[in-house]
């Protein structure tokens, strides 16, 4: 039997746990948007596939609904793929391992993929329904939303109609979202040439960091695993050369990382710099990071081929001068952040040093002006520099005759009133808007917690009343 029979709304929890059981993070979105135009055409559907596996689906309004305006439906297909260390699935070829503990879908050893796998589950349910009085409906489903938003970018809009847009890519119930940041990828590759070294080995595990989301968490002051780990190298240094020979850490670029690991060849004075550096750093980080943990093994003397001491060194002070975290806050709005960049990616390659940030601002300049600094740090230090995946911000409508509709049919349905706030992290709907002229949008979703993280899990309370209110803003459209 399912695991998620007896979850309400029955139909939403199967078509989540159909989608969970199919492999889907971003760049691997081939079997899912297949899964959704078999949909389509067995429910006979208009449907549009793109190159990129975009899938756009059409139904036509249901009787006596025909002079009602279309309504735009809209989620991403794709997943954030994080795993506990001693998880052994290939999030590549298995679909997860779901279960239901207090309350909440949650999976064994991954990320769960509500996000935004549940968007998706309700929107195919509301199509299967012919049941539902309706205007006509547009669902765009897009890919590579977590790496930057670039379905959303490429995909051709040209046959939608509707000009009010319901994103259920939100992780807050009762939060509407009505505008969010732009952003961008900035790729740092640092050259250098390995050479034969010889001396101690020692491998420094910096792990099990709270990570999370490095758009809607970066304000919570979580410790970034590799700035942590390139701190315990910049103690190193400070008392004698090193030379590194292994150093990696994230997995994505938007995703505060929560592991980094390092090889370098150390003196026994640089060990105990960084192991006094690691004792500072776990007390800095008791209260946001309570499981970090700092692990030292000797490997014994060696010889190797390793980074220059001299490039070691410059990739240290690199990694120092570069900005993360929080850059500047909101002065339109209290406590919302308005620039920022993470650190989401390290690797050191056969011959260079990549690493890779996700820049976030609601101010385009701010952006710019961002972007502009990490190139020129970077450039400073010799490296090459690229951007991609620019997108725009959503900018928030004074005005907004359906987000006014929106919130006033939630209090009808909930008896609570909803909190209309723009974000920090990235939205869809301002590149849909660049392509729409007109667009008049909300971003609202179930209550999730530590999405994008193995802990993940989605409250199935909070999903039954969000599909209620769905359907309830489709049967008032007018």
């Amino acid at each position: 039997m399912a695991v998620l029979s007896n979850c309400k709304p029955e139909r939403v929890f199967h078509y989540f746990e159909e989608i969970c059981s199919i492999p889907h993070p971003s760049y691997h979105e081939e079997k899912i948007s297949a899964y959704l135009v078999d949909f389509a055409k067995a429910h006979n559907l208009e449907y549009y596939q793109d190159d990129l596996y975009n899938v756009i689906m059409i139904k036509e309004a249901s009787e006596g609904m025909e002079s009602a305006a279309p309504l735009i439906l809209q989620g991403h297909m794709d997943m954030v793929a994080e795993q506990e260390p001693d998880c052994n699935k290939d999030m590549l070829t298995e679909g997860l391992d779901l279960e239901i503990v207090d309350g909440f879908v949650t999976a064994k050893g991954t990320t769960l993929g509500g996000d935004d796998g549940i968007a998706v589950a309700m929107i195919l349910a509301i199509l299967e329904d012919d049941q539902l009085k309706h205007p006509r409906l547009e669902a765009v489903i897009t890919v590579s939303e977590e790496v930057g938003m670039e379905g959303a970018a490429a995909i051709d809009v040209s046959m939608l109609k509707g000009r009010k847009l319901l994103n259920l890519d939100n992780e807050m119930e009762g939060q509407f979202l009505a505008g969010c940041a732009g952003g961008c990828r900035m790729e740092i590759k640092y050259p250098f040439v390995k050479e034969s070294v010889k001396g101690s080995l020692v491998s420094v595990d910096v792990k099990d960091c709270t990570g999370g989301h490095s758009g809607a968490e970066i304000n919570k002051g979580r410790a970034n695993a590799s700035f942590m780990a390139n701190r315990l190298l910049a103690a190193a240094v400070e008392v004698s050369d090193i030379n590194l020979v292994d150093f990696v850490g994230g997995t994505k670029d938007n995703a505060i990382p929560r592991a980094t690991s390092f090889k370098v060849i150390a003196s026994d004075e640089a060990v105990k710099a960084m192991e006094a550096e690691a004792a500072a750093i776990k007390n800095e980080f008791a209260i946001t990071d309570p499981d970090m943990k700092i692990e030292f093994k000797n490997e014994g003397d060696v010889t190797v081929d390793g980074v220059s001491a001299a490039d070691s060194k410059r990739i240290v002070e690199l990694l120092l001068s570069m900005p993360d975290g929080i850059q500047a806050m909101s002065h339109d709005i209290e406590g919302l952040v308005e620039t920022s960049l993470n650190l989401g990616i390290l690797k050191l390659n056969e011959d260079h040093l990549l690493f890779a940030s996700a820049l976030r601002s609601s101010v385009d300049s701010a952006k710019k002006a961002l972007m502009r600094k990490v190139s020129m740090v970077a450039k400073a230090y010799g490296c090459d520099v690229s951007a991609h995946g620019q997108y725009p911000a959503w900018e928030y409508l004074r005005v907004s005759a359906f987000r006014d509709e929106a919130v006033k049919i939630y209090k009808e349905v909930t008896g609570q009133d909803a909190v209309v706030e723009t974000i920090h992290a990235g939205v869809e709907c301002g590149l849909l808007a660049s392509k729409l002229p007109g667009l008049d949008a909300v971003s609202i979703g179930p209550e999730m917690y530590d999405i994008h993280t193995p802990k993940e899990r989605l409250s199935i309370a909070s999903t039954e009343r969000i599909y209620n209110y769905v359907r309830r803003v489709i049967e008032e459209s007018k």
